[in-house]
């Protein structure tokens, strides 16, 4: 059973991170992914958070929501390709900063989900 939610929370990921990708940007930074992983950051923390230590917690719903959607939704490997791109073509500034700030603003958006998700 763990799986279906997996699957339709995938799916739901997904299609958020397509309909993401559909926002008009004019810059060659990929500010997109960017946004996406930390909102993902920002959304599995919460999810964690609010699942720990908590009773009557439904596993199912932390396999839709943490494995499922942030799963379908976050783009590590683009993110991977991306900061690869820009490495490659010697844009070593935007390469170096996308990925400080990839790493950094996740681990923050991380943070502050799970500190959102004590407040509620």
């Amino acid at each position: 059973m763990g799986f279906l939610f997996v699957a339709l929370g995938g799916a739901l990921g997904a299609v958020g991170r397509y309909a993401i990708s559909l926002i008009p940007v004019k810059t060659d930074f990929p500010v997109l992914t960017l946004l996406t992983n930390i909102a993902g950051a920002v959304l599995i923390g919460f999810v964690v958070g609010a699942a720990s230590g908590k009773e009557g917690v439904s596993q199912n719903a932390v396999l839709f929501w943490k494995t499922g959607v942030c799963g379908g939704f976050t783009t590590f490997s683009t993110f991977s390709l991306e900061a690869f791109r820009l490495l490659e073509k010697r844009a070593y500034f935007a390469g170096g900063t996308y990925i400080v700030l990839s790493v950094a603003c996740c681990l923050f958006g991380i943070y502050c989900g799970r500190k959102l998700a004590l407040m509620v």
